[in-house]
């Protein structure tokens, strides 16, 4: 029987890890980040705050950039950036692999750009034929941006 997580003409695999999904040997894991691009990171905060509850947890400007992570609901962390096109959302996926993640989406007709640093661990940007945008992030310095945050020293976090 078809549910939105097995459509019919994909076999449920009873075995399979369900926090994690495979597909041409590529495994995604959790959506860690929402990326939502912003006019004006500053201006954005306030009804996100106030009107939706979100809670922010850091925020950094640095590279001609005003990112702010925020924690709402259960979800991923929103970060609210001011550098991507306003309106958009990328969603941003944990692989456990980032080269053998490349392979698999090039070998499937995806575009792949990077990959390019960010704190957490190199990521990529992965462009669908339908011209659809994911990023893929492999983690390999979980919480660095909390712990920059935390850092006074740090010049680059706004306060």
């Amino acid at each position: 029987m078809a549910t939105p997580d097995h459509p019919a003409d994909l076999p449920a695999d009873p075995s399979a890890d369900p926090s994690e999904h495979r597909a041409a040997g590529l495994a995604i894991g959790e959506l860690r980040f929402l990326y939502v691009g912003v006019d004006d990171t500053e201006a954005a905060l306030r009804p996100w705050i106030d009107g939706l509850g979100a809670r922010l947890r850091w925020r950094f400007q640095h590279f001609g950039a005003d990112v702010a992570g925020l924690e709402i609901g259960d979800g991923p962390l929103v970060m609210l950036a001011d550098h991507r096109p306003a309106g958009s959302v990328l969603p941003i996926y944990v692989v456990t692999d980032l080269a053998a993640a490349v392979d698999a989406l090039e070998s499937t007709g995806w575009a792949v750009a990077g990959p390019m640093g960010t704190p957490e661990g190199d990521a990529i940007v992965a462009t669908g034929p339908d011209g659809v945008e994911v990023a893929l992030l492999e983690v390999v310095r979980p919480g660095a941006m909390d712990g920059a945050y935390a850092d006074e020293t740090n010049t680059h976090g706004v306060r």
